[in-house]
């Protein structure tokens, strides 16, 4: 018979208190086992969907919306670009893709070219914006999105594709070879007076300040510029080294320009300028607009903290986020946030906090009472937490409901087309004016294609009538409702006279893009600009200007200066690039 140890107390205490530790690490699980653990499950249950899900699934379609979904809940800018989604990261990235040169929107039925690049393939092969694609290489293309068409027309340099278009009621076959494409992000650059030079700047892709040195010298050689104008409106940003290069250009080496800060300490680096300016004395405008983020801001922030120029516009986006690519297997890259930057005067321009999400799931602002004050170089007070505010804010009215509507479902765009094919030529981008007898014909030309709409207040008038009949209170307020109406509905022949300016600037910049492309329609545009004569009015008067950067004029930024042109700077969208 066998004896039975009794363990001595001791050893049995530290035997329940060994146990008890264990489980409690087990329950407190590392990362990494989460990691592990949650893994495993994500592949089982994938199996089993795989062997039991009663239809047949698509593996890479499942695995895809799950990973975009996952990525979701982080920010909006890590993101997941599959083997075939290269093509899209590599244009983002450098501005270079294979393709016809052209962009493209869907517009129920078919898609449509809606501008031309000069000089590529699109150009050089007679396709014109309004020509609809019909085929490609014999695919039918009729109800297809237009990021699928523009799968089609991508590719390999030096391939071909034969497409059929629809022009103006006509078939026409055309076979192109595509090229690789290359975006310029300096569309235009010139002199707005005998003393300024103006420079548009689009995008920070690979190499981007090269262009921008070469319009910035051209402008001072060539043209004796004594002032600078830097818009930066619509820019969406991209490679943050390019935009310490932009920097560089008009501030000397050694300057802090930007720094990053985030979870892994090789990621945290200070960014400084390196190379001897082209100028650093030459007054300096930065124009930014709602639409102005990440890259952009960075430079318009850099040049604000340190008092090289004045900044003028809206509130810049608030993207104070910093992305890297890393590789991952089969060919696909994760786009992954893994920094805050902070620029010269210690501040960060994130707007949204994307990590303390409200309980909903939907992310808010940063609250005010965690906004800090900031110094500049000079000491004037700028602060963070949303964007860069300007040192002069242009406030930019919206469009009327008619104008709208008109730009949004493509009856200005339509119009275009139809002028640019009865009309052979035009006079020359600055000079171009729509005139009275085809402003008749465009009102015409509505008349026939039978447009209405409906203003937001009828919409919430005919909604308050839904509920005033369910709730059975129309009948006894009948003669007062129908009263109502009658005061409240629009008249379009009336609104296409009170509202005839800006919907005129709307058909002249789409006309004028048809002959004369992108760079065309900057020069008629600026003009009229109203962001553009601010800049003018500002570093033409030398005390106005001094006295912004050293202070004694203060911020400006609670005096707006209402403007009224420039009606879509921040709505007009391109379309997919193809």
């Amino acid at each position: 018979m066998k004896r039975i140890k009794i363990l001595p107390a001791a050893i049995i205490t530290l035997l329940i208190f060994l146990a008890t530790i264990s489980v409690g690490f087990l329950r407190s699980e590392s990362n990494d086992f989460k990691l592990a653990k949650n893994l495993d499950i994500y592949y089982s249950l994938f199996r089993e969907l795989n062997t039991f899900y009663v239809d047949g699934i698509d593996p890479d379609k499942l695995v895809t919306t799950s990973i975009n979904q996952m990525l979701k809940t982080l920010d909006p800018y890590t993101v997941y670009y599959s083997e075939t989604d290269y093509d899209d990261f590599r244009f983002m990235t450098t501005g270079k893709y294979g393709g016809i040169g052209s962009t493209i929107r869907y517009d129920g039925e078919y898609t449509v070219l809606t501008q031309i690049y000069r000089g590529f393939p699109a150009d050089l092969n007679g396709l014109k914006a309004g020509d609809r694609l019909v085929e490609i290489d014999g695919f039918p293309l009729k109800g297809l999105a237009a990021a699928e068409v523009s799968e089609k027309l991508k590719g390999e340099p030096n391939t071909e594709l034969n497409i059929i278009i629809e022009r103006q009621g006509k078939q026409i076959s055309k076979s192109l070879k595509r090229e690789k494409i290359v975006i310029p992000p300096v569309p235009y650059y010139g002199m707005l007076n005998k003393d300024v030079g103006y420079i548009r700047f689009t995008n920070f892709t690979q190499d981007c300040n090269q262009d921008v040195r070469d319009a910035l010298v051209n402008l001072k050689e060539k043209h004796n510029a004594q002032k600078i104008v830097l818009d930066l409106r619509n820019n969406p940003g991209g490679l943050l080294t390019e935009a310490v290069e932009i920097v560089n250009l008009f501030v000397g080496p050694g300057q802090d320009v930007v720094k990053t800060m985030g979870k892994v300490d090789k990621f945290d680096v200070t960014y400084k300028t390196k190379h001897q300016a082209v100028d650093e004395e030459i007054p300096l405008v930065v124009i930014i607009n709602r639409n102005t983020a990440s890259a952009a801001e960075i430079v318009a922030g850099a040049v604000q903290d340190l008092d090289r120029g004045v900044v003028i516009g809206q509130r810049s986006y608030g993207k104070g986020l910093v992305q890297i690519s890393r590789p991952l297997s089969y060919n696909a890259i994760l786009k992954v946030t893994t920094a805050k930057y902070y620029i010269p005067s210690g501040r960060c321009v994130q707007a949204l906090d994307f990590t303390h999400r409200n309980e909903d799931g939907s992310v808010g602002h940063i609250p005010d009472s965690l906004i800090s004050e900031f110094k500049t170089k000079n000491g004037r007070t700028v602060k963070d937490g949303g964007g860069i505010m300007p040192d002069y804010n242009i406030e930019n009215p919206r469009l009327s409901q008619v104008a709208t509507e008109l730009y949004l479902r493509s009856f200005i765009f339509d119009y275009a087309t139809s002028y640019f094919w009865r009309k052979e030529g035009t006079m020359p981008p600055e000079e171009f004016k729509l005139s009275d007898a085809d402003y008749h014909d465009f009102r015409s030309f509505l008349k026939e294609r039978d447009f209405s709409y409906e203003t937001a207040t009828e919409d919430a008038f005919n909604k308050l009538l839904n509920i005033s009949k369910e709730e059975k209170y129309y009948d006894v307020n009948k003669e007062i409702f129908d009263d109502l109406k009658f005061k409240l509905e629009h008249n379009l022949d009336n609104d296409l006279s009170v509202f005839k300016d800006e919907i005129v600037q709307l058909i002249e910049d789409e006309i004028i893009v048809r002959y004369y492309y992108e760079e065309g329609m900057i020069k008629h545009t600026i003009k009229d600009d109203g962001y553009i004569n601010k800049a003018i009015e500002i570093i033409e008067n030398k005390e106005l200007y001094s006295s912004t950067l050293d202070g004694r004029a203060g911020l400006l930024s609670d005096k707006p200066i209402t403007m009224v042109n420039n009606l879509l700077t921040d709505n007009n969208e391109p379309g997919i690039s193809c």
